[in-house]
């Protein structure tokens, strides 16, 4: 049997409540399907709840080299970041964000990763493990309305994660 995560759970909502906001599915199917994603007892019985739904990752891959995002860039709705020796810089200060919420999957072993937001976005950083490194979030913990909210996960084994807004 394959194991259920709360995370995979939690996803699973978020698609199907971003399905209904995008229009793409009707008040009785949102219902149905978000029960059917609550009462899953394993990943195959939430495969068919989000399977036709589309969920946007984009993916940048490095053994040992930096990933740097910075300027006018498209941000997508999630991004992982994965680096056995390198690093990654991410400012958002400038880029296009078109959604009200991010989500950013860190996973570097020996790396640190900057992540630099525009005024007014507040970040979330618990989901972030560090076995050897530190996390600094100097941006608001909360969503507020009408502004960017940036969820970082993930492992940083060796590294240091620093989540601020950008200088004036």
């Amino acid at each position: 049997m394959n194991v259920l995560s709360d995370v995979d759970r939690e996803r699973a909502v978020e698609l199907v409540q971003q399905a209904y906001a995008d229009g793409r599915l009707d008040p009785a199917e949102l219902e149905r399907r978000l029960e059917r994603a609550l009462t899953a007892t394993s990943a195959r019985d939430l495969e068919p709840v989000v399977a036709d739904l589309p969920d946007e990752v984009v993916r940048l891959t490095t053994t040992g080299g930096r990933v740097t995002r910075a300027g006018d860039w498209q941000v997508p709705r999630r991004l992982l970041v994965d680096s056995e020796y390198g690093g990654a810089r991410l400012d958002l200060s400038r880029a296009h964000v078109p959604y009200g919420r991010v989500d950013i999957e860190l996973r570097l072993t020996y790396g640190g990763a900057v992540i630099i937001l525009p005024a007014g976005a507040s970040a979330n950083t618990d989901g972030v493990r560090t076995a050897w490194g530190r996390v600094a979030c100097k941006a608001p913990g909360r969503p507020r309305p009408d502004t960017l909210h940036v969820r970082v996960t993930g492992e940083l084994t060796y590294g240091r994660l620093t989540v601020r807004a950008a200088r004036r």
